[in-house]
């Protein structure tokens, strides 16, 4: 072979391993190329769920929080309540304190007071049977029971009583039926009086009493729980005019609170 031609393929084989060595260097740089590609894609991947997460983190923070003031508002709200309700509580109990302090200062009621024995005998009570067999009482109401013509005490029904609004003094009539059933009904009213004043209740025994000034009056429990009367309330009675009494009647209640 001549030496032209030597030098011809010399030239060709350099040319063709340049050519693949471009060639490789080219896939390389492409390959290359996707790898920082793929790990940019990966990098804002893992940014994305970071803010995505932070961004997540900072909304629970905030609605947590929302939510705490929420309840601080609410026990807040409570408190103030319970503090009000226990304030106005505190001060019935001071004024009814005050009026009991009064009344003990000066002393002056007659705890063992009865209808004036006066009164009974100048009353013509009647006590007879009619014709069906029925028996009929005249009495007394003394605030609490009925006293017969011969001072027998009939239980008079406290509801009635308070119903009617009986003060010590009237004239009732009691009518005692075959079957053993009481009646009553008031026939002669006395003439009344009417105060305001202060419910009063002894813990000690749980009877409430009206207290005007420096008196007071015992009162029927059913008149002041009909009324849904409490200590310290302002109450209306009526007492029978220019005569002394032990009981009063409850005419109304204006509650305090």
């Amino acid at each position: 072979m001549s030496d032209e031609n030597k030098n011809k393929n010399k030239n060709s084989d350099e040319e063709l391993l340049d050519q693949s060595l471009d060639d490789e260097l080219e896939i390389k740089e492409t390959v290359d190329e996707i790898d920082d590609i793929g790990s940019a894609s990966a990098e804002e991947e893992t940014e994305a769920e970071g803010n995505i997460s932070e961004n997540s983190e900072e909304e629970i923070g905030r609605a947590g929080t929302e939510d705490s003031e929420e309840d601080e508002r609410d026990q807040g709200k409570e408190t103030v309540d319970k503090l009000s309700y226990v304030k106005s509580r505190l001060l019935k109990i001071q004024e009814e304190v005050k009026q009991i302090l009064k009344y003990l200062d000066k002393e002056v009621v007659e705890e063992n007071f009865t209808i004036e024995p006066a009164l009974q005998e100048k009353l013509e009570l009647k006590q007879n049977e009619d014709e069906e067999g029925q028996k009929i009482i005249e009495g007394v109401f003394d605030g609490k029971e009925m006293i017969g013509p011969d001072n027998k005490r009939y239980s008079v029904p406290s509801n009635y009583a308070s119903k009617s609004q009986l003060v010590e003094g009237d004239i009732m009539k009691l009518i005692i039926k075959q079957d053993g059933t009481f009646v009553y009904k008031q026939i002669s009213p006395v003439e009344r009086s009417r105060l305001i004043g202060l419910l009063i209740k002894n813990e000690a025994d749980s009877q409430f009493y009206a207290m005007v000034d420096s008196q007071r009056w015992q009162l029927l429990t059913a008149s002041v729980t009909f009324f849904k009367g409490e200590a310290g309330d302002e109450i209306v009675i009526l007492i029978p005019k220019g005569v002394k009494s032990k009981w009063a009647a409850v005419e109304n209640i204006v509650r305090k609170s």
